[in-house]
């Protein structure tokens, strides 16, 4: 491919047409089904659909024999089809979703989720880097072969509306359209992250989760702390302790053995690499609160944390009230919702399995505790070693794109479509990589799409599909 008519294609291309039609898409409040039920009676998921699939009809034309069908299967979020027949008897499946995670507070004044704000290279607003932008950027890809009618193979993009969810719609979709699908022979994922806006990054592997709520209770209704306490035993309390079968709350550290796996030493190596690369930025890149310092001095054992080892957060309680209505009462249950963080390797139902023994054997004063699952089959993945053309495509097409050479780095996050794939084509080859760097905080406040960084994955994407029809 000419480079410089390739960038120019995507720059226009992105100026006229896609951040226009981003814009639009980050307006709609189409929340993931997990955070709004009633998301088919709402109709903001339809609303994002149509959006995307206006804008890609408008320019199927361009794409010889391309089709296009939002398919639906009933009581299931809707997934958007594409197919564009190629010049090589092979298939490439491009990967992405349109569903958004909640609004949650603290943006920024004049910023907020469902409003579209661009300041610079940056467009402010839910769902824009995460991950509105990837079918944007995949059919980007292909325009820009056919503008230098360039052959590639043939190439379905599969937009889903349930990843924020746990994709638990996504496997009947899988096997509703398997033989549309085919057998591909490289995989594409535009949901994932980057190190830095300087180069590209390729995600070799995911963390899994166990979620869930647990709910402590000791009473039937609250009652006066003074005439209490000291003889009913505290919710919170009990929580507390039932967490410390998990994490050492000292350190943070995950303790039981049957959450952790050993390590590839690859992937270690790739962790003190990355490190090299961004220094402190591994860690400045979050809004630290005042003294507030990371759970460790070393960047490479902060990467390998936040990539290969479990960890566990608390993302959600009820049972508190807020402390303006909080009045002497000892409250009869607390709930918390969880978040363990699994390691690639880690067989997430394995994970679910040792949770409810830990957090449910034996509690303390016999209180009545209840541990729900919330989102079942969400384990983790770990790339395959790259063939040879491959790691030399995406070597020359991100310093071609970026202007520096790539890296390699795993992600903290969870995309349960790549361990499904994983699993289902073995021999299949994947790039994964994103938007997601410093600062652009997916699922919390001041989420943003770096402009420049989608338009460079563009490019990435286009070239790798060239090499992948001449290997």
């Amino acid at each position: 491919m000419d480079s410089a008519k390739l960038k120019s294609f995507v720059n226009t291309l992105w100026d006229d047409a896609v951040v226009p039609s981003l814009t639009d898409y980050i307006r709609i409040p189409n929340k993931s089904p997990a955070f709004d039920k009633d998301w088919a009676a709402h109709g903001y998921m339809d609303d994002a659909v149509k959006l995307m699939e206006a804008w890609a009809r408008a320019r199927l034309s361009a794409l010889k024999g391309a089709t296009l069908e939002v398919v639906r299967l009933p009581g299931r979020t809707p997934v958007i089809f594409i197919e564009i027949p190629g010049e090589v008897n092979d298939t490439v499946l491009l990967y992405g979703h349109l569903d958004k995670q909640p609004e949650f507070t603290g943006w920024a004044e004049g910023l907020g989720p469902w409003t579209p704000v661009r300041k610079g290279d940056k467009l402010y607003g839910r769902g824009g880097a995460d991950d509105g932008y990837a079918m944007y950027g995949a059919l980007s890809a292909l325009l820009a072969l056919a503008d230098q009618r360039v052959p590639h193979a043939r190439a379905v993009v599969l937009i889903e509306a349930c990843e924020e969810s746990g994709s638990f719609d996504l496997p009947y979709y899988v096997d509703h359209l398997a033989s549309r699908i085919g057998k591909p022979s490289l995989v594409v994922c535009l949901d994932s992250g980057c190190g830095d806006y300087d180069r590209l990054w390729l995600t070799t592997s995911l963390r899994g989760t166990a979620i869930g709520t647990l709910t402590v209770k000791v009473l039937n209704e609250g009652v006066h702390s003074g005439d209490a306490s000291g003889i009913v035993p505290s919710s919170f309390r009990i929580a507390r302790q039932l967490l410390s079968r998990i994490e050492d709350e000292t350190s943070g550290a995950v303790i039981p053995r049957g959450f952790h796996v050993d390590i590839p030493p690859a992937r270690i190596a790739q962790a003190k690499e990355a490190a090299a690369i961004l220094g402190k930025a591994v860690y400045a890149k979050f809004p630290f609160a005042g003294p507030t310092q990371p759970m460790a001095e070393d960047e490479a054992e902060l990467i390998l944390n936040r990539t290969w080892r479990p960890q566990l957060a608390v993302i959600g309680a009820d049972g508190l009230p807020v402390p303006g209505n909080a009045g002497a009462t000892l409250l009869p249950s607390t709930t918390l919702k969880l978040s363990l963080r699994l390691p690639p390797l880690l067989d997430s139902d394995k994970a679910m399995g040792l949770m409810t023994k830990l957090l449910t054997g034996d509690p303390p004063y016999r209180a009545e505790v209840k541990w729900e699952p919330l989102i079942p089959n969400n384990t983790g993945w770990n790339a395959p070693e790259l063939a040879p053309w491959l790691e030399a495509s995406v070597k020359r097409a991100g310093q071609a794109a970026f202007g520096q050479p790539m890296a390699f780095m795993g992600e903290g996050g969870t995309i349960p479509f790549m361990a499904m794939l994983g699993a289902k084509f073995p021999e299949t080859q994947f790039v994964i990589t994103g938007v997601l760097g410093p600062a652009s905080n997916a699922h919390g406040p001041n989420e943003f799409l770096h402009i420049p960084t989608g338009k460079r994955v563009s490019e990435t994407v286009a070239m790798v599909l060239a090499d992948h029809a001449q290997r």
